[in-house]
């Protein structure tokens, strides 16, 4: 496909050509060369749970450990505040997606986490 536009008051030649495995445009003179993306599977995020990690709370963002408000061995409540995770000078409260006991808890105040790392265990 050939045609031409003006941008800013100056006229431009474009040409468009799909071919095998991408797209080639030439402009005026210079061609640019745009390939295809190879399809690739649809990583989980953290908020698609694999069966075995239902009991685990993963950390949303990185970020660092601004404060914890349970211990192991408690029991909690659905929606409760189990800890504050600070990024991006914001505060995310961390609640508990359902009723249980805390089995275990990975981390410590002050500490730095990566996204969908285990933060806590319930049983």
């Amino acid at each position: 496909m050939k045609f031409k536009i003006k941008i800013l008051d100056k006229d431009y030649e474009v040409e468009i050509k799909e071919e095998k495995d991408g797209v080639k445009i030439k402009i005026d003179k210079e061609e640019f060369f745009f390939k295809e993306k190879a399809k690739t599977e649809k990583k989980p995020s953290f908020s698609q749970k694999r069966e075995s990690e239902e009991n685990e709370i993963l950390a949303p963002i990185p970020g660092i450990i601004s404060e914890i408000f349970v211990k192991e061995g408690d029991l909690v409540k659905k929606n409760q505040k189990l800890l504050t995770l600070s990024a991006m000078k914001m505060e995310n409260e961390i609640l508990s997606p359902r009723e249980g006991k805390i089995k275990k808890i990975f981390v410590k105040k002050d500490q730095s986490v990566k996204q969908n790392e285990i933060l806590i265990l319930l049983e």
